[in-house]
């Protein structure tokens, strides 16, 4: 059984690594003192079309190819990366053993338990727990947090990166990656978010994920096949383009006149509507009735007024994720840039955090 094989501890030097389904995203953090960041470096490299989909890998050649050119403009001498999986290729389960147990006996126990919730032989899985604390009201059990997901879906994202010339340090999961980069937008809301219900909703080429958060619980999450590629098929058909034509103009805001108008408009509005129906499920899922804040990330996340657009539908304060806030620069990230990419850096971010993890 290997253990360790996700949620792997911290590393004294260590890139963040995002892999989605448009992009590879680095980012490098040092330790500014007093518990706070500094932002190295970061660097964003295209993918062609295809060679990420659903989340697995589709062309490892593509991948690796783009994560090399990624490290080479990121300009780091850091070749040990921290990486995740998208939260489908995982089974995460919390589960409660007696404190006090040695690390063997913990192991033992956590093998035990995931037997009975993971759907393949345990041979055919990588796994891991980490002890999240105290079970609330009985000090004599401790909640353990179990991650395992299939040995193909981790070794397809190690290959790649090793086929460029780095090592994987941490496997993680995408959806704690964000999680951690936005305690750091957390901190920033009123009250710094406390008892506030909040919407993370992750907008990308492909997907939109939508974690509802209160405090560090996780109260609802949904994935719905609603993206970025949207808008990208209909930029080809209005103006007949092939699609990766599309997608450059798209990137280079380099379309007609009316594209603002009669494309993105509509489509900034289909986005909001879709998190308008995503924040319906959760309330007719669950005991709550309002979100206090939505805070939007990932690709689609850095058009222009998308927040004011999203606040208007939900009538809910709504802002795009920037982690790097407050945070201090070094000399080689360009303030304007950052400001203007950040919101597709929110699980990069959090992988990078990972080097600073006690």
């Amino acid at each position: 059984m290997d253990i360790q094989a996700l949620l792997g501890g911290k590393s004294k030097a260590l890139i963040g690594l995002d892999i989605s389904s448009s992009s590879v995203k680095l980012v490098e953090l040092a330790d500014a003192g007093s518990n706070q960041y500094r932002l190295e470096r970061y660097a964003i490299e295209p993918l062609p079309r295809d060679a990420v989909t659903d989340g697995n890998i589709a062309s490892l050649e593509a991948v690796s190819e783009a994560v090399r050119r990624a490290w080479k403009r990121l300009g780091s001498s850091t070749r040990q990366v921290a990486l995740a999986l998208p939260a489908a290729a995982v089974i995460t389960k919390k589960i409660a053993l007696p404190a006090g147990l040695r690390e063997l006996e913990m192991e033992v126990q956590v093998e035990s338990e995931a037997n009975q919730y993971i759907p393949f032989a345990i041979e055919e899985v990588n796994l891991d727990y980490q002890v999240v604390g105290p079970v609330p009201g009985n000090p004599d059990e401790v909640e353990v947090l179990i991650a395992a997901s299939r040995k193909e879906k981790v070794e397809d994202r190690v290959a790649a990166i090793e086929a460029a010339g780095l090592r994987a340090s941490v496997v993680d999961v995408e959806s704690f990656a964000s999680q951690a980069a936005f305690e750091l937008i957390r901190r920033r809301l009123p009250e710094a978010g406390k008892g506030k219900v909040v919407a993370l909703v992750d907008i990308g080429a492909q997907m939109m994920k939508v974690t509802l958060l209160r405090d560090e619980s996780v109260l609802y999450s949904r994935e719905q096949a609603f993206g970025g590629n949207q808008l990208t098929q209909d930029i080809a058909r209005s103006y007949a383009m092939s699609t990766e034509e599309a997608e450059a103009a798209k990137r280079s805001n380099s379309l007609p006149e009316n594209y603002e108008h009669d494309l993105l408009k509509p489509f900034t509005e289909s986005v909001a509507l879709e998190i308008s129906r995503a924040l319906q499920f959760f309330f007719t899922s669950t005991q709550y009735n309002h979100v206090d804040h939505i805070v939007l990330s990932g690709g689609c996340a850095v058009i222009a007024g998308i927040d004011q657009v999203v606040a208007s539908r939900t009538q809910v304060s709504t802002e795009v994720a920037n982690p790097f806030v407050g945070m201090a620069l070094s000399q080689r990230v360009r303030p304007k840039n950052l400001s203007a990419e950040a919101p597709a850096l929110l699980v990069a971010c959090g992988l990078a955090m990972r080097r600073f993890d006690a």
